[in-house]
């Protein structure tokens, strides 16, 4: 990192690679929860969910990108191992077990709340303190709130498909 980078930098930089290296984690295990989950998914509205969490995995894997950017420039190293990302993450990871649709959303869902948890947290540490991370952190954090409501409202279409069903079966 450059000299007048680490002049700017008004925090405890170690304590800035321990949190992006569990951000990190998180994210490679949110583009696997992603990217797993949405091939093995069955059930109502599977075709048109399906292209977006595919989407929403490439986003993370995005996100992951620009963490493991940013640690390298305040000179950290990655987190070398997936064996390691279980023991940095805060946030689960949820084997898809269940391939029903609204249980794979419903994981997706709390991963993404533990994400933006994870974001928020991080623009609070770094917000004045740390330009460029600041801005890394809240793009991501913009991303993750995209994500949960897209989650929100493809359960909340799922609940008015069964319940308009039940109406269906009724009459």
């Amino acid at each position: 990192m450059g000299r007048k980078a680490v002049e700017i930098l008004n925090l405890d930089t170690d304590e800035l690679l321990k949190i992006l290296n569990a951000a990190l984690s998180e994210e490679w295990l949110a583009y696997y929860q992603y990217w797993i989950g949405a091939r093995l998914m069955e059930g109502p509205m599977r075709a048109e969910i399906e292209p977006e969490l595919i989407l929403h995995s490439t986003q993370e894997l995005n996100h992951a990108t620009l963490i493991v950017g940013r640690i390298i420039q305040l000179g950290g190293t990655p987190v070398l191992s997936p064996e390691e990302w279980f023991r940095l993450a805060r946030c689960d990871y949820d084997a898809p077990r269940d391939p029903y649709i609204e249980t794979i959303l419903e994981q997706n869902l709390k991963g993404e709340r533990c994400a933006i948890q994870r974001y928020k947290e991080l623009a609070d540490f770094t917000n004045g303190k740390d330009h460029t991370t600041y801005q890394i952190v809240t793009t991501i954090l913009n991303e993750e709130l995209e994500h949960e409501e897209d989650i929100e409202s493809w359960i909340d279409d799922i609940h008015m498909m069964k319940e308009d069903f039940k109406k269906l079966k009724l009459t």
